[in-house]
């Protein structure tokens, strides 16, 4: 049995190749550009405060604006530069300056998740992104208001 139009089966099959890369390459290239997989960093809550660092990996000198979300919603923004002599000493950063620190305001009592992100801008500074930073954190708050067990996922 033979194949009535092989040239169109062909160019069918060609075409249908060139669309899957065509859009894998845009899939790549919007991630890079979106969510670019530089951004590295850390959290942590010590009494009534989070704080940590962000380093841009692709420009080590650049100051990372960082977001702290509880339970889902926005709580603040501000920019990772504070002194951070540990982030330097162990090679993540050119200098010292990527640190942050959030204060804690007066959380109900019971479990909540801290979320803290790096936000990040596109090249045409249209559209921003977060990037998570860490891990989730995990504050069990008691009945006084004091954060009684300090967890990480």
């Amino acid at each position: 049995m033979s194949i009535p139009y092989p040239r169109l089966v062909h160019t069918l099959i060609g075409k249908s190749i060139v669309e899957t890369l065509l859009i894998g390459a845009l899939a790549v290239y919007a991630f890079m550009s979106l969510a670019p997989p530089y951004f590295q960093g850390w959290g942590e809550v010590n009494e009534s405060r989070i704080t940590g660092w962000a380093v841009n990996r692709a420009e080590p000198w650049e100051r990372v604006v960082v977001q702290l979300y509880v339970d889902g919603a926005f709580v603040a923004t501000q920019t990772a530069s504070l002194s951070r002599p540990d982030v330097h000493q162990a090679g993540w950063a050119r200098d010292e300056w990527h640190g942050y620190e959030f204060v804690l305001a007066k959380l109900p009592s019971g479990r909540h998740e801290a979320r803290v992100f790096a936000l990040h801008p596109t090249s045409s500074d249209s559209r921003k992104s977060l990037q998570l930073l860490g891990n989730p954190i995990v504050l069990d708050v008691d009945s006084q208001g004091r954060i009684a067990g300090l967890k990480e996922y």
